[in-house]
């Protein structure tokens, strides 16, 4: 899960991050995130926690020592920088989901999909849609697509819901493509 150390000015994030922590604890989906106690990725942790459910942090040296690592998971990963945190991240989980969130979180999530899209993974990346907030990153990667930058199949990657429980049927249901070339030569 990739989401936001601050919490936003809507309370729909905060809201929505605490109904997914409930969600994924309810159906035994494990939550591994950024191990972080404050922001959208503490209120997920805790609501996941409080529901029974397990929680898997990953938190970098240099973050857990600026007190911000959440201390009550069911487990802690300390590892030593960012790139570490996000291919552990990646080992740790069966698909990747971003709630609101600044820059690491965009760059977190666009990095998965580009992983999705060299076929390094086969796991299914989601955007929880709060309040609209994914619609303009969206709308770029349409953008993008429409210039020829994207196969619509590599756009076909991200997939998207308002809720977490349509998005967790849409990501159960999806299945990666099958075509491992993604530019051709020909298109030079």
């Amino acid at each position: 899960m990739f989401c936001g150390s601050n919490m936003g000015r809507r309370a729909e994030y905060r809201e929505a991050a605490v109904a997914a922590g409930r969600l994924l604890a309810s159906r035994g989906i494990g939550l591994v995130y950024g191990g972080g106690n404050i922001g959208l990725m503490g209120a997920i942790a805790d609501a996941a926690l409080a529901a029974g459910g397990e929680v898997i942090g990953v938190i970098p040296d240099v973050l857990l020592a600026k007190e911000v690592g959440h201390t009550g998971l069911t487990e802690m990963h300390v590892v030593r920088n960012l790139h570490e945190r996000k291919a552990r991240m990646a080992d740790l989980s069966d698909g990747f989901v971003a709630l609101p969130g600044g820059y690491g979180t965009f760059e977190e999530f666009c990095e998965v999909i580009t992983w999705s899209q060299l076929s390094l993974h086969k796991k299914p990346c989601g955007l929880l849609d709060v309040a609209g907030y994914w619609r303009p990153m969206v709308e770029m990667f349409d953008h993008a697509a429409e210039e020829g930058f994207l196969k619509p199949q590599n756009r076909r990657i991200v997939l998207m819901e308002e809720t977490m429980e349509a998005l967790l049927e849409k990501m159960s249901a999806w299945r990666p493509g099958t075509e491992e070339k993604w530019i051709g030569r020909a298109e030079r």
